[in-house]
């Protein structure tokens, strides 16, 4: 998108607002020169002009990389909604053709979510919106408002937020289940409430919290477990459950993942509150053609009981007779 130069703001031209929110985007001139067919010259000599307009250093050298400056990070959100309201205005009244888009868009979630809806989408963008990257961004131990900053375009997941200007929209009810290695003890005879409680339990929590409804429903029953600690993501997860006897809680959701992964997948004989799955976003990008598409694919995918798992890219060597395929190295 060009605009044309404009006296009323003091002789500033306004496309330097497209090049500022490709350069935070990108994060690098070289990379920006090449989303705006530029060389990295010109490049170079826009940046200089945009860091004369504001008064700022915008992108400053940190090791081998460019970072944003504060007050770079501060503008950021504004920067990129003010480029997709030229977007959508230059448009004109007829549907945005998705193919011909060029643009990042960031998805806050967890690695879980990554993991179990990645492919799916991605190969949708391929498809629908081949200009459209995406980029999945991990969950902070730290809450930030990263959809009213404009780090994330689009949180997926059980959206907590309490942000007043946030866009929730609750797609479907999930609930949780039980993980553990084949072979766990916990997995022969039938499965109560006391020896579920009984075994040793490994929490996902990016805060690592160690307590959550679980300890709150087995209170009712007159049980307690005990929980011997906590990790950040779910995939960390799975390489403990899979090499200790510990016991780990998911949402169902991720049971293709979680059994192509290696792990066993159960019922959990307790009653457990249901877990809201759903996204959010900011106001400012309501009308964008692009996002919109990306809340559309994203609506579709979890709209689904679960997310499809394709096979792990490798094929295991089949166990040896007597062995346990889920703690390599042993032996009959």
């Amino acid at each position: 998108m060009r605009v044309t130069q404009s006296s009323g703001a003091g002789g500033l031209d306004l496309n330097l607002l497209v090049a500022l929110d490709v350069l935070l985007e990108e994060q690098s001139v070289s990379g920006a020169a090449r989303r705006l067919h530029l060389s990295e010259p010109a490049m170079s000599r826009t940046l200089g002009r945009i860091r004369k307009a504001l008064g700022d250093p915008v992108l400053v050298r940190a090791g081998r990389q460019m970072v944003p400056t504060p007050h770079a990070l501060a503008v950021q959100a504004e920067v990129s909604a003010v480029v997709e309201r030229a977007r959508a205005l230059f448009a004109g009244p007829g549907a945005v053709d998705l193919r011909t888009v060029s643009r990042t868009l960031s998805i806050l979630g967890s690695d879980a979510i990554a993991a179990a809806y990645g492919p799916a989408l991605f190969a949708r963008a391929a498809e629908e919106a081949p200009g459209v990257r995406l980029r999945f961004l991990g969950e902070s131990h730290v809450d930030e408002p990263m959809l009213r900053q404009g780090t994330a375009d689009l949180e997926l997941g059980v959206i907590d937020t309490t942000a007043p200007e946030v866009l929730v929209e609750k797609i479907r009810e999930d609930r949780m289940i039980g993980l553990a290695r084949p072979g766990h003890p916990l997995l022969k005879g039938k499965l109560t409430a006391r020896r579920f409680a009984e075994a040793d339990h490994v929490t996902v929590s990016r805060r690592g919290r160690l307590s959550g409804p679980l300890d709150a429903a087995l209170a009712e029953l007159g049980l307690g477990r005990r929980v011997v600690g906590s990790m950040a993501t779910f995939s960390s997860s799975v390489f403990v459950l899979l090499r200790t006897d510990l016991v780990g809680l998911a949402a169902s959701w991720t049971r293709p993942l979680s059994e192509a992964l290696g792990l066993v997948t159960f019922e959990v004989p307790v009653d457990l509150p249901s877990l809201p799955l759903g996204m959010a976003w900011h106001p400012r990008h309501d009308a964008d053609p692009a996002h919109a598409w990306l809340r559309a694919c994203a609506r579709d995918l979890l709209m689904a009981t679960s997310p499809a798992a394709p096979p792990p890219p490798w094929t295991a060597a089949p166990p040896t007779p007597g062995s346990d395929p889920a703690r390599p190295g042993a032996g009959p």
